[in-house]
């Protein structure tokens, strides 16, 4: 699972790059984050440790994939992490508004509120 998350960091999708540039070296508000990091059996996108936030980039593959995403998210949500999924296309039209929700998300994990 290491390598195959190896892969995909140097293999990054646009979006996934754009969205690595505003979050890492702690720039979100403090928060550090993680670019492909294995949880279980599973490799989320973006992760926040400390707030148990996975921050999920979805591309058209997505639309036919609901029934393996809701495992994987019930899998994760078991594991006490709550996941964010944002479409591609809304990373690129609503910048503001995604990192607005990612702010307040993360807030409402570490103060106990979600």
């Amino acid at each position: 699972m290491r390598d195959r998350a190896r892969t995909l960091r140097a293999t990054a999708t646009p979006f996934e790059q754009s969205f690595w540039q505003a979050i890492r070296a702690h720039r979100f508000a403090g928060f550090k984050f993680r670019r492909q990091q294995v949880i279980g059996p599973y490799i989320a996108d973006f992760t926040c440790l400390h707030a148990r936030l996975i921050v999920e980039l979805d591309g058209g593959q997505h639309t036919e994939a609901h029934a393996y995403d809701a495992r994987r998210d019930a899998w994760l949500q078991a594991e006490g992490y709550r996941v964010f999924r944002v479409w591609n296309h809304e990373w690129v039209q609503q910048r503001e508004a995604v990192l607005e929700r990612l702010w307040a998300l993360l807030h409402e994990r570490v103060e106990g509120k979600g």
